[in-house]
């Protein structure tokens, strides 16, 4: 209001309040204000100095890597960094590299709400680099950067699978995995990131931590972390959080309850429940003699089922044309070790076939035991992919479990149907057991077992249906429509390995 208006008689008292209320507007000091000062701010000479305290001066030493800095009692929790984040980098629309979540207490005698920024942490010893087959991530030397090589990435999505901080990020647009990268061009030009400069409290800077090292390789680093995050001790993230304000005891992540329904990366399903299905086959074909199947015709459709099953993992990647180099990270990734060993698997299964044909002169036993040696190793390796990421519905028992049972009692319909029907009898009892409640409501387990119960519950229950009909079918030596329903129910519990996990994460927001 300007001064030299007068209000009227009616509204006098009204318009003196507000222009009060505008006086004292003008001279509060906030965030706002304060980020536009700085942001006008120059030295002497003319050059800006805006954020040059929000990044080091200098580049890190031997023994110390960049990181961001988080000041919680600073944070509001604007998303201001995210939409910074957002525009310099020119992301899709759906896409965002920082995210904002929620921390909040249980006790109602003792509130207390934190909002948590949260980003690429560049970790001592990332994930995402460990698991990519294509060698499509790096670890700069000097700073510490973890840096995605868009150039080389095919797209197979296992670093997202891997980070447990939910850091890559799938462009469908793209076909290709991206991730925040510190914003390192605008480092090596003395600019703070993206997010550092758009925060106006200064909540986000960069600073120098020491890693220690032995032998070249980082082997820890001592950080402060956040509470109610992954555990650190998977991939040592480096991002300081640090609070003066001490964190209530029962503090726990507002989206702790959040049911999310994953991903059922159909052709990876198909994927697994082929190969297993056509390695139980080829296995049993040299000594399988029945009465409706010849050991030839076993021999055909495994070896089918099986190259069916390489084909369809193609479809699951975002740039297949990329895929020959899937091999290149045999001495991390798991990914890559499945890769070559599915190879070796086909050549010596398709030997094995041309046998059964008698178009090569190999001895079938000598073929069916390199096949169960093989065999076995090639399914090791797929469920050593899933087991890596540490996530609880993906534990060692549950996923060696199911993928060599696919594959046993693919085996055993064939030489000993009766068996195969109790085989699939307790795996069904088995998997029953993932509907029962934890202990602990919030737990992964807990969380996986609601979405069974709950948006998963008629896809389970159809799997158990065609599993139990299945059974049945085999246990009256109707053998062909046997397989099939098992086949089928094989694949829709495949389904819900991958959409009932539990994927980790940084706490998020609550979602209704």
């Amino acid at each position: 209001m300007r001064p030299d208006i007068e209000a009227s008689p009616k509204t006098g008292s009204l318009s003196g309040f507000l222009a009060e209320l505008l006086a004292e507007q003008r001279v509060l000091d906030t965030p706002v204000s304060r980020f536009s000062r700085a942001h006008d701010m120059q030295a002497p000479d003319g050059s800006v100095t805006r954020f040059s305290e929000l990044i080091p001066l200098s580049q890190p030493d031997v023994d110390e890597q960049y990181a961001f800095q988080v000041d919680l009692d600073s944070c509001t929790g604007c998303k201001a960094c995210v939409a910074g984040c957002h525009a310099l980098n020119g992301l899709d629309e759906d896409e965002t590299w920082r995210d904002v979540g929620l921390l909040v207490s249980d006790d109602a005698a003792h509130p207390f709400q934190q909002t948590i920024t949260t980003a690429c942490h560049h970790c001592a010893d990332p994930a995402c680099l460990n698991g990519c087959p294509v060698l499509a991530y790096e670890k700069d030397p000097v700073t510490g950067i973890v840096r995605h090589l868009d150039d080389q990435c095919i797209g197979c999505q296992y670093c997202v699978l891997k980070c447990p901080y939910d850091v890559p990020k799938y462009s469908e647009r793209l076909g290709i995995v991206r991730k925040c990268d510190m914003c390192h061009g605008r480092l090596t030009v003395g600019e703070a990131p993206a997010c550092a400069q758009a925060c106006p409290t200064r909540a986000i800077s960069i600073v120098k931590i020491p890693v220690i090292r032995r032998n070249g390789d980082p082997i820890g680093t001592p950080s402060t972390f956040l509470p109610c995050a992954p555990d650190p001790a998977i991939t040592q993230p480096t991002t300081r959080y640090v609070t003066s304000k001490p964190f209530p005891s029962s503090l726990r992540r507002a989206d702790a309850n959040a049911l999310t329904v994953q991903c059922a990366h159909t052709p990876l399903a198909a994927m697994l429940v082929l190969t297993q299905l056509g390695i139980g086959l080829q296995v049993a074909s040299s000594v399988a003699i029945t009465r409706e199947f010849t050991a030839t015709s076993i021999a055909t459709t495994g070896y089918t089922l099986f190259v069916a099953g390489l084909v369809a993992s193609v479809a699951h990647l975002g740039q297949p044309l990329r895929a020959w180099r899937i091999f290149l990270n045999l001495r991390r990734s798991w990914l890559s070790r499945e890769a070559v060993v599915f190879g070796v698997v086909m050549v010596v299964s398709g030997s094995h076939l041309a046998a059964t044909w008698g178009i090569l002169p190999i001895a079938p036993l000598l073929a069916n035991g390199s096949l169960i040696v093989l065999g076995t190793a090639a399914i090791a390796c797929s469920a050593m992919i899933y087991v890596d990421t540490q996530r609880q519905f993906w534990s060692p028992a549950w996923t060696f479990g199911k993928f060599l049972s696919t594959a046993a009692i693919s085996a055993m319909s064939v030489l000993h149907p009766l068996a195969a029907s109790g085989a699939l009898l307790m795996k069904l009892a088995a998997e029953g057991t993932h509907l029962l409640p934890s202990n602990r409501p919030e737990s992964p387990m807990s969380l996986s077992a609601r979405l069974l119960r709950g948006p998963l519950l008629t896809t389970f229950l159809v799997r158990i249906g065609l599993g139990f009909a299945a059974a049945v079918l085999l246990a009256t030596d109707n053998l062909r429509t046997g397989f099939a329903l098992f086949a089928i129910g094989e694949f829709v519990e495949r389904t819900f390995f991958f959409r009932a996990v539990s994927a980790p994460g940084m706490p998020g927001l609550p979602k209704r």
